[in-house]
């Protein structure tokens, strides 16, 4: 009898005792970061800002919140920084058009009189209208237009020696540091309009956000003072800024190409070193 109850017992302590499974280990580093849904805006803040925080192209931010040019958004604003979710479109039924009756081509036409209009001593109708003058307004001035949705020639924006190349699959900021000497002058690396100039950004120091066309963003942080203001327009070469340390330990230049929101090297754009 033991005999036989010894090999059912083992048999039941086996079917019961599982062999243990690990979870499979992941690489978080390659793991892409997630943006939250919304963000607050701060004192300070502009869409462009916003945008270049998170690695948006400003027109997603601006279609997801339902905003349009020139983009205005307030301190304390909630703003989407996912697409709205697909709301389910209900078809109507078309109304149905009303009956009209019939006109027998024998019964007479109903005639309208219009009221005549009453008459002044002069013979002239009562309801007669003086002419105005035309109001003179000044004739605006022309504003500068952004260079076409093409290549663009691009230029460096300092000259000094290069520190940092671009690592897209590095950890923090995406583009190159160059080097160079406190209060030297940073310059726009090609013709556009400013529309970030301040120091909101944590990490980037004192900044400087230059918007080239509907597809190129550039970027200048790091400066000890800044020259231009937003919604002023530049030119190649024109000084932007004076080069610093703010946000970093070192007086160093960092400098950022965005192509539709998204970092790339600016080495693929920038001219051979002389």
């Amino acid at each position: 009898m033991r005999s036989l109850l010894y090999p059912l017992l083992a048999g039941l302590l086996a079917g019961c005792v599982s062999p243990t499974v690990r979870a499979p280990v992941g690489d978080l580093s390659q793991r892409p970061a997630r943006n939250p849904e919304y963000h607050d805006v701060r004192q300070g803040d502009t869409l462009y800002s916003v945008a270049f925080l998170y690695g948006y192209e400003v027109g997603q931010l601006a279609a997801w919140n339902g905003l349009s040019p020139p983009y205005t958004i307030y301190k304390g604003q909630h703003l989407r920084l996912k697409p709205p979710p697909v709301s389910r479109v209900v078809r109507s039924r078309p109304k149905p058009k009303p009956h009209l009756a019939k006109v027998h081509p024998s019964q007479p036409k109903p005639q309208i009189f219009a009221p005549s209009r009453p008459k002044t001593a002069a013979g002239r109708s009562a309801t007669a209208v003086r002419p105005t003058a035309p109001v003179m307004r000044p004739t605006p001035r022309p504003q500068p237009q952004t260079p076409a949705d093409g290549p663009i020639t691009w230029a460096w924006p300092v000259r000094g020696p290069l520190l940092q190349r671009f690592n897209a699959n590095g950890e923090g900021k995406k583009g190159i540091d160059i080097g160079g000497k406190s209060g030297e002058s940073v310059r726009a690396a090609a013709p556009g309009k400013v529309v970030y100039s301040g120091s909101g950004l944590a990490g980037y120091g004192r900044l400087i956000i230059i918007k080239h066309n509907k597809e190129f963003l550039s970027a200048y942080a790091y400066n000890r003072k800044l020259l231009a203001t937003e919604g002023q327009w530049v030119t190649q070469d024109q000084v932007i800024a004076q080069m610093g340390s703010s946000g970093t330990d070192r007086v160093q230049l960092h400098f950022e190409i965005r192509r539709q929101g998204r970092p790339v090297d600016p080495l693929r754009y920038l001219p051979g070193r002389p």
